[in-house]
């Protein structure tokens, strides 16, 4: 206390001094437009760069989570590559990485996501002058999300699996029997599989992949798994599939293009033609 006041003794003088000063800054400040917008821009300047460096802590704590959703990707496909060299099947890997050549990806960010509708679109942060056209495929690491419907200089409209005119081709990962991937309108986290042979051997907990035989997605796309099913007479009526994708918080996705769809898709229209 003793030397709080000795302070205060020995620096009194340039103590008044800067209280007269502050007093007459501010009362500048009020008296004088100039002065006042001056002031108010500087304390907009400063609060906007503390916003923006509180914002760049919110994405890097968001870089972190979505860094870390990659990293586990990447050890998958490490993982994955590792049991092909140790079984042998290096043909087998040259001939994947000959089909994947077909794919060019472009990421982007979704920045509107409906999901409680029963037509539900996605807008993502990507249009043509990234070279995104319609009937492209968009997928995250998770699986598989929608199709590219609209596309404008910067942005682009997908529509979601969770639309119910959403028809995907896929098929049952232990097995060939195809099905069509379709949304009843009920819960966003769980879609249906329709067309199944009754033939087909499904078990819950059986993973679903997209098929390959759409010019539209790679086959092996990851989708979700058998949630139940329910076999009536001679035909499966209802079989509930799980999303691996949390629909309802996405983020970064994946568009992707077949460099080679065009070609196939012409041969085949000649083929139906003839």
């Amino acid at each position: 206390m003793q030397q709080i006041i000795y302070f205060l003794r020995k620096y009194r003088y340039f103590l008044l001094f800067v209280i007269l000063e502050l007093i007459a800054l501010v009362f500048t400040i009020q008296s004088h437009s100039f002065h006042k917008s001056k002031f108010v821009n500087s304390a907009t300047s400063i609060t906007g760069g503390v916003y923006s460096q509180v914002s760049n802590i919110n994405d890097f704590f968001t870089l972190k989570q979505e860094n870390k959703v990659l990293s586990e990707e990447n050890n998958r496909l490490k993982n994955k590559l590792n049991q092909y060299r140790q079984e042998d099947y290096i043909s087998t890997v040259i001939d994947s990485l000959s089909i994947l050549t077909k794919y060019n990806y472009t990421a982007a960010k979704i920045i509107k996501n409906d999901f409680r509708k029963v037509n539900n679109f996605i807008t993502i942060n990507k249009g043509s002058t990234s070279g995104l056209q319609s009937d492209m495929g968009v997928i995250n690491t998770k699986g598989i999300i929608g199709i590219v419907k609209n596309v404008s200089n910067n942005y682009a409209t997908v529509l979601s699996i969770l639309n119910s005119y959403s028809k995907l081709n896929v098929r049952l990962k232990n097995s060939n029997y195809f099905g069509t991937l379709t949304w009843d309108g009920t819960d966003y986290n769980t879609v249906q599989l329709v067309d199944i042979p009754r033939q087909a051997n499904l078990s819950i907990g059986d993973t679903i992949i997209t098929g390959g035989r759409s010019a539209i997605f790679p086959e092996g796309i990851m989708v979700g798994v058998i949630q139940d099913f329910q076999f009536e007479g001679t035909k499966f009526n209802e079989i509930n599939i799980r999303l691996f994708n949390d629909m309802s918080a996405l983020g970064y996705v994946q568009i992707i293009e077949n460099t080679q769809r065009k070609e196939q898709q012409l041969l085949e229209e000649q083929t139906t033609n003839e």
